[in-house]
């Protein structure tokens, strides 16, 4: 029984069959075939475009509904780029149409002339067909009638001779048999025609011209024909007959495309670009004689030939044109609003900065520091009992954080210059003046300490003159204010000083465009990872969005503000902690928000090549001879090799900083490396090739590394305060300076007479005139005040006894240590030399 009985085939119609397939151990298997014959669909010309100016979509029209980060300015330029697309699409949807309109036109013009001359073929087929039928039937009707005349004579004659002649022999049977050539009277003469235009014609299969390149269900159960074409090549080859019949077969237009050429670029991916087949592309390469894969880079000329070749357009454009999406927007003047003051607080250290930002904040913050001294810079925002948000920098005041100070002194609007009533400026007083001149930003002076017996605020307004710091108390433009952390006094006149400076100021940003910000700070966490300390200078920060912070990318995954709470979004001069980063970013980097995350890696990438090339070129500009002339140099200099670790980026820079201040021409400090996070296996197995010591700034060694460290030998050496870490550095160098000598006279002997003594040589009988004479210490023989000898006693006698010194006024025999050109009247210096540490200073 069929494996179909009683089952029916879905389709649409069509030719159908059975095929019967075989499997292993004689299985089978009958299936139901289908051929469905394919619809032809023939476009209809003038078919309606696609509408191109659908009107403003809500986005656009709705501030509320518009995308994060989007101002108005970049809104409009978006939306005018928009309608501009929209015209051009709509002129080209215009051409595109009059263009199938004309092709319609020139297809119909030609199946036209097709069919009349199709027409024209068959009508004069038919005439020829019709006249060749018409001689036809007349010589077949001439024939007929001559045969039927030449039988009545033929039977006329018969009947006449019948009497005088015997009769004729009867033909044989043969002839009998055989069929006259006189047509059958029973056919008319068109279908008798036909019959012999059907034999003269040869016979042809009209089933197999029909069926003719098609794969039938017969063939393919037979086998037989062996390859034959796919069906995917017999239905190109149909479609292709199709459009020739309906005039659709003229060659496609060959798009041109602006093709974007970078200085270099890979094979394959200009390919892509050009829309063409790499192999095409590597063949015309090939033909210019260069032979590339499509994975190797090409130069922009060669590049550039190809593009030609191809028939595109090309658009050079340079790597650094990446970075052109983060150029600065003019806002607009109606966007801006007021926004908080950043004020920096700096001065010497240990004159009461932390403390007076914590008397404002009402916290302590200080007694967390090691050390009771700030190593970070802090970001912090107060707001004051009257409402008003203020913003603090808090900034180190010790000598090695100059580019913490500085750091702070860009970003600010306000600095808040703090000197203790008591020890007056100092040089880091002098320094932080130095950078708000340099940032260009008003100044309020913190005359601090106050409640002290020993404060004299006004010497320091004297001091601060011969700095070019007049106060208003002397006639100045500079705020001043004293002030005690400790009691609070002069905190609220502090206060109301900054909110008069940041009035005057007029401090506006626009929040409603895409935000951007400096890297205060930055460190790598255990739990969190890469974190920084973001500082936003204009637009709104929020979560989710995507950044590239210097040569680092990422995309914000939280915010924390200052009191170690999550938020959504910050504005402008809010100081919070990004977490999302996929490397450490560098303290004084800029971040700006980007709308993709490729273009986010893109100009990562970029900074990351042109900063690596930026060194690569450093180092090959030095030449031959330079290098020479420097491992000359070098060979006299001893170094202390260091590996620093910290806590955050701006303590490992300041450390950095100091340690390659130590030394002078005979040592220095060499730092292989310095990083933030923890110390790592990768550190030790650096430390141990190297014989360097590991120095960890507020962070420890993990379990691995500490056992990696024990096992081979690296000093582990721990600080959370910079002024011990600098100490024990410089002792350290100081350990590899070569100790100085000195010199130390003890005596002076003047010889008598010289004697010859068997066995020793020659002896100096000398009397001590000066000092003392010991056997351990060295001598040097003066002749005529002219140094001829240096060296040691061999023997130092008195009378024949072995001494170790002889005192002033006695004799003495003294003989030379492998020297015996001694005289009479020649003088011993006797001295003694000590070796004295060095330090360096």
């Amino acid at each position: 029984m069929s494996d179909t009985d009683g089952k029916k085939t879905l389709g649409l119609g069509g030719q159908g069959g059975h095929v019967k397939q075989s499997f292993s151990h004689g299985r089978t298997k009958s299936v139901v075939v289908e051929k469905k014959r394919k619809r032809v669909v023939v476009p209809k010309p003038g078919a309606p475009q696609a509408a191109g100016a659908q009107g403003k979509s809500p986005a656009q029209s709705d501030p509320a509904r518009r995308p994060a980060g989007i101002s108005d300015a970049e809104m409009e330029r978006r939306l005018k780029a928009l309608a501009a697309a929209r015209v051009r699409e709509t002129e080209e949807a215009e051409t595109r149409a009059a263009e199938e309109k004309a092709r319609e036109e020139e297809r119909q013009r030609r199946r036209e002339e097709a069919e009349a001359r199709e027409r024209e073929e068959r009508e004069r087929e038919a005439a020829l067909k019709a006249k060749e039928e018409e001689e036809a039937r007349a010589k077949a009707e001439a024939k007929a009638e001559a045969d039927a005349t030449e039988a009545r004579k033929a039977r006329k004659a018969e009947s006449a001779a019948a009497p005088a002649a015997p009769a004729a022999p009867a033909a044989p049977l043969s002839e009998r048999a055989r069929p006259s050539a006189a047509p059958d009277p029973r056919k008319s003469p068109k279908r008798a025609d036909d019959d012999r235009d059907r034999a003269a014609k040869p016979r042809v299969d009209d089933a197999n011209s029909r069926r003719a390149g098609k794969l039938t269900l017969k063939d393919a159960l037979s086998g037989d024909g062996g390859r034959q074409r796919s069906m995917a090549a017999m239905k190109r080859k149909q479609e292709r007959a199709r459009q020739k019949a309906m005039g659709l077969n003229q060659t496609r237009e060959k798009m041109v495309r602006d093709v974007q050429l970078p200085e270099t670029i890979v094979v394959q991916e200009l390919a892509n670009r050009m829309a063409e087949r790499a192999a095409d592309v590597v063949k015309s390469l090939m033909k210019m004689g260069v032979m590339a894969t499509m994975n190797q880079t090409i130069d922009a000329d060669t590049a550039e030939l190809v593009i030609e070749e191809f028939g595109h357009k090309v658009v050079r454009v340079s790597d650094s044109d990446v970075e052109q999406v983060i150029d600065q927007v003019q806002d607009d003047p109606a966007a801006l609003k007021p926004r908080p003051p950043i004020i920096t607080i700096m001065g010497h250290v240990d004159h009461g900065k932390t403390s007076l930002l914590d008397a404002i904040r009402k916290t302590n913050v200080v007694s967390g520091e090691a050390g009771g001294i700030t190593q970070h810079i802090g970001a912090y925002q107060v707001t004051t009992e009257n409402g008003a948000v203020l913003s603090f920098l808090d900034t180190p005041g010790h000598a090695a954080f100059t580019s913490m100070r500085a750091r702070g002194a860009n970003v600010t609007d306000i600095v808040v210059l703090v000197v203790a009533a008591d020890d007056s400026v100092m040089p880091q007083t002098i320094e932080a003046i130095n950078h708000a001149k340099a940032a260009k930003v008003p100044m309020i002076v913190a005359i601090n300490k106050c409640d002290k017996h020993a404060a004299d605020a006004q010497k320091v307004r004297t001091e601060l003159l011969q700095h070019e710091v007049v106060v208003e108390a002397m006639s100045g433009d500079v705020q001043d204010v004293e002030v005690s952390a400790k009691t609070g006094m002069g905190l609220d006149t502090l206060l109301e000083a900054i909110a008069l400076q940041a009035e005057i100021l007029e401090l506006k940003a626009n929040p409603d465009r895409a935000a951007m910000g400096a890297v205060i700070e930055a460190q790598l966490d255990v739990g969190r990872g890469p974190v920084a300390t973001v500082l936003v200078q204009n637009g709104t920060l929020r979560q989710g969005d995507i950044f590239v912070v210097g040569e680092q990318w990422g995309k914000v995954r939280a915010l924390v503000n200052d009191k170690g709470e999550r938020v959504k979004e910050a504005g402008p001069s809010v100081p919070v902690e990004v977490l999302g980063l996929n490397g450490t970013p560098e303290a004084g980097d800029v971040l700006n928000v980007v709308e993709t995350e490729a273009q986010a890696r893109e100009i990562a990438e970029y900074r990351h090549q042109a900063a690596k090339d930026k060194r690569a070129a450093a180092g090959a500009a030095t030449t031959l001879e330079q290098l020479m002339a420097k491992a000359k140099a070098d060979q006299d200099v001893a170094e202390l090799p260091v590996l620093v670790k910290a806590d955050v980026q701006g303590s490992a820079e300041a450390i950095v900083q100091a340690l390659e201040k130590i030394g002078n021409d005979e040592v220095r400090v060499r730092v292989l490396h310095y990083g933030v996070g923890a110390i790592t296996d990768t550190d030790v197995g650096l430390a141990e090739a190297s014989g360097a010591p590991i120095i960890g700034f507020n962070v420890r060694a993990n379990a691995s590394a500490r056992n990696s460290a024990n096992q081979k030998g690296v000093e582990l050496r721990y600080y959370s305060i910079i002024y011990d870490l600098v100490d024990d550095i410089k002792a350290a160098a100081s350990g590899l300076l070569s100790a100085e000598v000195r010199e130390t006279f003890i005596g002076y002997a003047e010889i008598r007479e010289v004697f010859k003594v068997s066995g020793i040589g020659k002896v100096a009988g000398c009397l001590v005139t000066e000092g003392v004479a010991r056997r351990s210490a060295g001598v040097r023989l003066l002749r005529d005040n002219v140094v001829i000898h240096e060296g040691t006693l061999k023997t130092l006698k008195r009378f024949k006894d072995e001494v170790k010194e002889v005192q002033s006024g006695q004799e003495c025999g003294m003989a030379f240590e492998n020297y015996d050109d001694i005289r009479p009247k020649d003088v011993i210096e006797i001295f003694e030399r000590e070796e004295v540490e060095r330090k360096l200073s």
